[in-house]
């Protein structure tokens, strides 16, 4: 970031960032991304929707003079601060830019827009407007991020170009699916760059970035997609933005009618596992994966053996439960691990309350009425409010998030779990008639993890994400089709040593039958 940033940040509370979602863009990154406008040539208008302190405006005013710069921002204190250092260079307006200037249109514009998680801000009344507006129809889901770069899309001049460095994940996200139906429906969309998820541009924000470049024209038929390895400089960037793509860049270039918005779109931005591996089907075919339990309040319905003794709470009101990944250490989760958990005093319980007529955990309930925890947002919808959800302990967990590929735990202890693990429920059926044993033993290789990594949601520093249904759509062998002497061999360890299967054993077996 600038000199003026890295000023602005020392003197500013991060709470009061994190308020405005101020992430800000570093200068280098700033200038790649005024390049691609201004080398349009005939620019005059420019407006910056989140403009902040004005990266932006700063790079194109060095490049080129008598500009015409709207910009918005909602903070007054980082308005103020703008105002003073662009006076009357700029046309700075306190305002919200979703609610405000629909009619104008612009030559250029640019934006890092503001990146809030969904319950942070309410964007019923935005997403109604752009529905109206832009006649297309949103998730409610739909992050405010790329409402901005819907509404910037319908404000382009002709000709006009506009570049935006947003958060990648809606790229691979369900609410993303109708923002990429409206991209393709305009035709603006010339090029998409996305970078490496182990690359963090932002400081404080764990979310991977792509660069979005799109123009208002009917003269391209295609859209590029280009997946850079690990930054070093924005040196790499200009290249791919002058079509100098380096071997070790995966870029391609795809008809607007061979891309599909239902899919997940890191498909055309890099290779895909998949294509390793014949015989795939879906892992719903196989088993059916749902999230832990939502509490709603974890404080008041979480136990652990010392507050059940306090609150004379007795354990038959308690489902045991696991309440934290770290808790689980291997790839076998059993009766004497919990045990061993329950006497070291951790959080191994959930509050089972429905129908006791007990009057410690009637007195206990009625606390939690004073403390407010009936009113919250999940427990206010159930009844009654302190009801946990209906969900049977799964034979098979998996993990939510990881940085070193998914986590299958077999539950051989039975217990429940908090949404630290999706469940996941075997199915059986005539035609994959596969043992649980099979099946988790599948679930441990490296092959079975590298397939689902296709479906994955990334974010900053490596983090990866899984949905429920990111694993019920991802691929996987269709191990039914394995010889029967193969299932048994590969059933046996599993019955041998499941702490401590032998993996690479198992996929060579899977390799002699699956791979291309």
């Amino acid at each position: 970031m600038g000199s003026i940033e890295s000023d602005y940040v020392l003197r500013t509370p991060i709470e009061h960032r994190k308020h405005y979602a101020q992430f800000f863009t570093p200068v280098s990154l700033a200038d790649v991304m005024t390049d691609w406008l201004v080398k349009k040539g005939d620019i005059v208008s420019v407006l910056e929707p989140a403009f902040g302190l004005g990266v932006f405006t700063r790079c194109l005013l060095e490049k080129k003079d008598n500009l015409d710069i709207k910009g918005f921002d909602v903070d007054e204190k980082i308005f103020n601060e703008s105002r003073r250092i662009y006076g009357s260079q700029v046309n700075l307006l306190n305002q919200d830019y979703m609610h405000n200037d629909w009619n104008n249109k612009y030559d250029a514009i640019i934006c890092n827009p503001p990146y809030f998680k969904f319950h942070n801000y309410d964007n019923k009344k935005i997403i109604d407007e752009i529905e109206a507006r832009l006649s297309c129809k949103l998730n409610g889901f739909t992050n405010l991020y790329t409402l901005f770069l819907l509404k910037s899309i319908h404000q382009l001049n002709p000709g006009g170009r506009c570049a935006y460095i947003v958060p990648s994940e809606f790229l691979n996200s369900d609410y993303g699916r109708l923002v990429k139906r409206h991209l393709l429906k305009t035709r603006s969309l010339r090029h998409i760059i996305v970078f490496s998820f182990e690359d963090n541009l932002f400081e404080d924000a764990l979310t991977t970035s792509c660069l979005v470049l799109c123009e208002n024209s009917e003269d391209c038929e295609t859209v590029r997609f280009t997946s850079l390895p690990t930054l070093n400089g924005t040196g790499l960037i200009k290249k791919c933005l002058d079509n100098d793509f380096p071997d070790n860049v995966f870029s391609r270039e795809y008809a607007f009618s061979d891309l599909d918005p239902d899919v997940k779109w890191k498909n055309y931005y890099q290779e895909c596992n998949v294509s390793k591996y014949g015989n795939l089907v879906p892992f719903s075919v196989y088993a059916k994966v749902m999230r832990g339990i939502a509490t709603g309040a974890n404080d008041f319905f979480i136990f652990n053996k010392s507050k059940a003794e306090e609150q004379h709470v007795g354990e038959e009101f308690l489902r045991p439960c696991v309440c934290r990944c770290a808790d689980v250490k291997g790839s076998v989760f059993t009766e004497e691990d919990y045990q061993k958990l329950k006497e070291a005093d951790k959080n191994v319980y959930l509050l089972d309350a429905v129908g006791v007529e007990d009057e410690n955990v009637k007195r206990y309930l009625k606390s939690g009425i004073a403390d407010g925890v009936d009113k919250k947002y999940l427990t206010s919808s159930r009844n009654p409010w302190y009801a946990l959800e209906n969900r049977l302990p799964s034979p098979i967990w998996v993990t939510v998030f990881n940085r070193k590929g998914l986590r299958f735990v077999r539950n051989q202890a039975g217990v429940s779990n908090l949404t630290t693990f999706h469940c996941v429920y075997p199915q059986r059926s005539l035609y994959n008639d596969v043992s649980d044993d099979l099946l988790f033993a599948y679930l441990q290789t490296d092959i079975a993890k590298e397939i689902f990594a296709d479906n994955c949601r990334e974010y900053g520093n490596g983090l990866q994400k899984f949905e429920p249904n990111d694993l019920n759509k991802g691929m996987m062998m269709d191990i039914a089709l394995l010889p029967d002497h193969e299932k048994k061999k590969i059933e046996a360890m599993v019955r041998d040593c499941p702490e401590s299967l032998p993996v690479k054993e198992i996929e060579i077996i899977l390799l002699k039958y699956f791979q291309n």
